[in-house]
């Protein structure tokens, strides 16, 4: 049996009155301007984490995506805040910028790599299908390394008036993030299996430890990486991806790919002890997103949510609520009738939002989990090394 959410995420609801009263009290005594030893978060991702990067590339995002909370589309894959967004506003950081994003980004306290579709191994490396983003994991850090550049030249040159960018010396005061690997995965299962995509996971790994080992290079000394989640609970993937009801467990969920997502954690996991022991001086923190993630999809209302493997944004109803030709959001003649993939009245009570992404109120709960601390590997103190301040 999964092991039981800590007490501060039992109730969706009941912990945000738990949350905010104990805040309330807390900021009695501390200022919103409370010390933290973090200044910025340097983000690597995917759609998971991606706040408008490849929007801002390739402008083409509409609604329902942003109805929750930003009640626009914010180049974000979901119905309003990610764990990123949750995580930036607990260390009382502004939402992280995209880097892809000219106009209104605001860099002094990080910048986000993240774009949707994007993969830690170079899409040529394997058998990637089309759809897959051109900013692999390698294309971000060397993004990363061009801005680090450009803020040190500019404050070298002593340039006067105001700037959206940091100073130099906030690279080795700032978080790290990883949540990347999801497409990597995924993008194959359908052309060569889950045998297939087996063979190259050992690469995945092995990238995000040597991009780790770059940035540590480049001043870093926080890391979280974010572990893969459960799949095979995925509406899209349940929907596509062929199956007996022998294949699924009692909570509705693939056991085959969800076995798999287990292997590649471990082989995360390991590969991060084995860097950690390499960078003695570094804190390498490997983030148990996973565990959070399954049990909202195989009891969602024991977390106070309503629907698991159900997509909130999507076409067909039944179980699912997902079809592979009408995505969350679009329109599309089918058999003569024109159809639309919306969205639900109340995605505060699903885990997933269009079939492939999390909803805010999942998001909400597993950054919750993680600011527990209850999620890190080895334990971190970031309760001690900053004054978490509520996520509302």
């Amino acid at each position: 049996m999964p092991l039981p959410l800590p007490k501060i995420i039992v109730h969706f609801r009941h912990v945000l009155v738990v949350l905010s009263v104990g805040m309330a009290m807390l900021s009695t005594c501390l200022t919103q301007d409370s010390k933290c030893e973090f200044k910025a978060i340097f983000n690597f991702g995917d759609s998971n984490s991606d706040t408008g990067g490849f929007w801002a590339a390739f402008p083409a995002q509409s609604g329902p995506f942003g109805m929750t909370f930003f009640h626009k589309p914010s180049g974000r894959a979901t119905d309003g805040r990610l764990i990123l967004d949750f995580l930036a506003q607990a260390l009382g950081m502004p939402f992280i910028s995209p880097y892809l994003q000219s106009i209104g980004s605001d860099y002094r306290h990080g910048v986000n790599f993240a774009t949707l579709a994007s993969t830690v191994l170079l899409p040529n490396t394997s058998l990637f299908v089309t759809g897959i983003s051109p900013f692999s994991l390698a294309i971000q850090l060397n993004q990363m390394k061009e801005f680090k550049a450009r803020v040190v030249e500019y404050h070298s040159g002593n340039t006067k008036g105001s700037t959206q960018l940091p100073s130099p010396d906030i690279f080795g005061k700032s978080i790290y993030t990883f949540y990347i690997g999801q497409n990597d995965f995924t993008s194959n299962l359908k052309a060569i299996g889950i045998e297939g995509v087996k063979q190259y996971l050992l690469q995945v790994v092995s990238q995000i430890a040597a991009t780790v080992k770059e940035l540590f290079g480049l001043g870093g000394r926080t890391f979280f990486v974010l572990n893969l989640a459960p799949v095979g609970c995925y509406p899209a993937l349940l929907v596509q991806l062929p199956h007996e009801t022998s294949d699924l467990d009692k909570f509705g969920c693939l056991i085959s790919y969800n076995k798999a997502v287990v292997d590649y954690n471990n082989m995360l996991k390991e590969a991060l002890s084995q860097t950690r022991r390499e960078l003695p001086n570094a804190s390498l923190i490997y983030v148990d997103t996973h565990a959070v993630l399954l049990q909202l999809f195989q009891d969602p209302t024991s977390h106070g949510l309503r629907y698991g493997t159900k997509a909130c944004c999507g076409y067909g109803g039944g179980n699912y609520n997902f079809h592979p030709e009408v995505y969350c959001g679009n329109t599309k003649v089918m058999n003569g009738t024109k159809v639309t993939a919306s969205a639900c009245k109340d995605p505060n009570n699903y885990v997933s939002w269009d079939g492939i992404h999390a909803t805010e109120a999942a998001n909400k709960l597993t950054t919750l989990a993680i600011l527990n601390g209850s999620y890190f590997d080895p334990p971190f103190p970031l309760h001690k090394l900053c004054y978490l301040h509520p996520v509302g």
